[in-house]
Formats: structure tokens, sequence, C-alpha cells
């Protein structure tokens, strides 16, 4: 909410098709991981003309924090089969696991098919096969790191009991120029924020922000602007299909899809106070949810679409409460720190994500949604925007750096830190993680 009031003020204009603008996502990892696994990804048997499928799969699991790989110059054999690995030879490099694969031509022309066999070289003489993966396609050349990331989530889910997200998306808005040339984009990536999976689905010279996955992750609903009024737009982003949802006079922000995807929590003010209400996305019905003279945002509801969690400064500084979904008596939920806002539910109903104010600048922080109990994940000073993987276990959100803003993840436990910058970019900010793709 610290941003929500500048935002509210800002004038702008009507969102344009302008040329795309994409670089790759430069990550950094902080690993204070002391159970970190190593692991060895051998160079996959392939066509040199196809994307190199295990050094993706080694940048998934290295970057995640929760493995240490091995640099293929210090591999003392590259074998192609289980038969010609030799446990000893990884136990002397400190490997616990090692992964081998292979990459042949797919059913399809441009498409490829990847095999891979995880291989535990830690326990006993001889190397163990853990598990193993067949006829993992790659539809064309444009998507062969789709297969790279199902084989990651794969081996990862096996070693730790934690589903993979290598292969999900991110949205998230990007700025460049200066005052008179300023651009804003919306953009849909996979995961790692690979320039060839990037897709501006927006852009704008005044700000968009607020992205909100519908739970089917095929439609984002954002702000945007027309003729210097918000608006909150709805993508259905595969198709390109634009329509402006609500656009009413005043305040039209922070959307929020129900868990069933037939609802949107906004934040109106046509009524003179900024307030909750929620949609109807198929009949546009709406109704008023909140109606206190402070300001009501940030909405956010419940895994089991009950209840609906947002931030009033109603009590002098911003603080968290919960109401009904259809409306009734609200509940205040936060009363540590300064003021705490922008609340995230995980996927699993745990945790809520949240940033909070102690006195020493805004931290990305967790509520045990069971006892209530709160701690901070985050190192920075200016934290904003949380919003949770879709396996619960890791949040993405918005850091001030130096040279501007930044997306950072923490994993829930706070030891694991990834930092995502985009060179030639002043500001990447106001991140949003897609859910699961359907079927896997």
């Amino acid at each position: 909410m610290k941003t929500t009031l500048l935002r509210i003020a800002a004038l702008a204009g009507s969102l344009m098709a302008l040329p795309g603008f994409a670089q790759s996502l430069s990550i950094s990892v902080s690993n204070n991981n002391t159970r970190a696994q190593p692991i060895a990804i051998v160079p996959f048997t392939q066509d040199a003309a196809v994307t190199d499928i295990a050094q993706i799969v080694d940048d998934d699991l290295k970057h995640s924090g929760m493995f240490t790989t091995l640099p293929r110059e210090n591999m003392l054999e590259k074998p192609t089969d289980v038969s010609q690995i030799n446990a000893h030879n990884w136990k002397v490099l400190g490997m616990d696991n090692v992964v081998i694969g292979k990459v042949v031509p797919g059913p399809n022309p441009g498409s490829i098919s990847v095999s891979f066999t995880l291989v535990d070289v830690l326990h006993g003489d001889s190397a163990t096969v853990i598990t193993s993966g067949d006829g993992i396609i790659g539809p064309d050349k444009n998507h062969q790191r789709t297969a790279a990331h199902q084989v990651a989530d794969m081996i990862f889910e096996k070693l730790t009991g934690i589903r993979g997200v290598f292969n999900t998306q991110i949205a998230f808005v990007t700025s460049t120029g200066g005052v008179a040339n300023r651009r804003f984009q919306m953009i849909i990536s996979d995961s790692d924020g690979y320039v060839g999976s990037q897709h501006p689905i927006a852009t704008s010279r005044e700000p968009l922000m607020s992205p909100a996955w519908s739970p089917d992750g095929k439609r984002l609903a954002f702000v945007g602007y027309d003729r210097g009024y918000s608006a909150i737009y709805v993508q259905t982003w595969q198709t390109g299909e634009l329509k402006k949802f609500v656009g009413e006079r005043g305040i039209n922000g922070a959307p929020a899809w129900s868990p069933d995807g037939s609802k949107l929590a906004v934040t109106l003010s046509f009524e003179k106070n900024p307030d909750i209400y929620v949609i109807d996305v198929a009949t546009g019905g709406r109704t008023r949810i909140t109606t206190d003279p402070g300001i009501d945002t940030e909405a956010t509801w419940t895994p089991d679409g009950q209840n609906i969690v947002f931030t009033s400064d109603r009590g002098g500084q911003p603080q968290l409460y919960m109401v009904p979904a259809g409306g009734g008596a609200q509940t205040r939920l936060t009363f540590s720190g300064t003021r705490n806002e922008d609340p995230a539910f995980s996927p699993d109903g745990k945790w809520l994500a949240l940033v909070t104010n102690d006195g020493s600048g805004f931290h990305i922080g967790l509520m045990d949604w069971q006892s209530r109990s709160m701690k901070v994940i985050s190192d920075g000073s200016l934290d904003e925007h949380p919003r949770f993987a879709p396996n619960s276990q890791m949040v993405i959100y918005t850091t001030q750096g130096r040279s501007g803003e930044a997306l950072r993840t923490a994993t829930i436990d706070g030891r694991v830190h990834q930092t995502l910058t985009q060179p030639g970019v002043q500001d990447v900010r106001e991140p949003a993680w897609a859910p699961f793709p359907p079927n896997q």
C-alpha cells in the first residue's frame, strides 16, 4: 500500500502496441542452505543443433538453492549409459547423484524427445537407478526448454519430495527510458525469465501494474490506463484477446481472482471512497464488500474462497483485515510493527505473505495462518508485492537495489534467495507466479 497511493494518483494515457523489448533475466543466488544436495548433470547425448538440455536442467537445479551442481570441466567421466558410471569416481568428487540422458528427434518436425536417468552414487559400491523418464517431448524448437524444465521438475521432486516449479510461468512489469520517453511492459515468461520465452502482452507510456493469474492460468488480470483513467484489463494471453473488465470513474485497482475463477475482488472508488468490491466475471454483477471511510485495497482470497483479506488504513496506518467474501463483520489480523500490507495466500493455505515494517524498512513477512505467528524472510529495506510459487515453497517479490527495482525470490525458510535483474531495464517489478500447467 505504500506505493498504492502513488499509483492511485498517477495520470496515464492509453495502452499501446509498441515494438517488443525483451532480454533474459539474470539470476544470482544467495544460498545459506547447508543441506544443499550435490548432483552432477552429465551432458546429454544429443544433436548439436538442439538446445543444451542438460545445461538447462543444471541451471534449474542450481538456481533453486536446493542443489550444488558439478561443473562439466571437473567431471572425471561423461557416461552415456548407467553401465558406464563408476560410482567411486563420483564419490571422490563429493557427488550424491548423477543424471545422464539423451535427446533424439521427436515425432513432429523440429520436436525432440528426451530421456534421462537419475542415479545414486553415494550409497553402495555401484550406481543405483533412482528414477528415469522417457519420451519427454519438446514440441518444437521454441519449446525445447519446456522438456528440460520438465526433467528438472521430475528430478527435483524425486530428491526433495517437493513438486518442482521450473516448468511454470511468471508475469512481471518492466520499465525503460527516461521521464520523457518512459515505457512500461507487462511480460509473461518461463520461471527463469529466458528471453525466448518472454511475451510482452501490453505496452504503455504509463504504468502497468498488479498482474493476477486466473486459477486455470489462461487469463491475466492487470491494471492499465485508458485516456487518463485507470482500468482493469483481462488478457487471455495465449490468444491475445484483451478486454477492459472495469473502468469506473476514479480508482480501479488491485484485481484478485477467486479460487474458482468466477469472481474478481477489486478496489473501486466510483462511490468516492476506495473500497473492496467483488465482481462476477461472467455477468459483471458487483457487490460492495467494505464501506469504511479509510482506504481499503489489496484484496486476496483465502484458498477456500470463504473470506477476503485486505489492506486498510482505517486505524491510521495500513494493517490487514478479513471479511467474509459476501460481506459482513470485519476482523483485524495484524498488530505488530508500524504497518502491514499487500497480503497473498500460499496455494496450500498454510501461509499468508505480506509486507511488514518493523521500523527498519519494508520486508516480506510470512504469517502462519493457523497460529497467526509471523516471521521475516527478506533482508532488503524496500521489499514489496509478495506472491507465492504454485508449490507454496517460495515467494517472489520486488526489491529495491542500487540500480533500480528487481525481482527476488525467497524460500519459505528464508535460507535461499535469488535476485532476477534484466540488463538494459531500470526496473523489473510486480511479479505474479502462474499456477501449475493443467494436467501436470
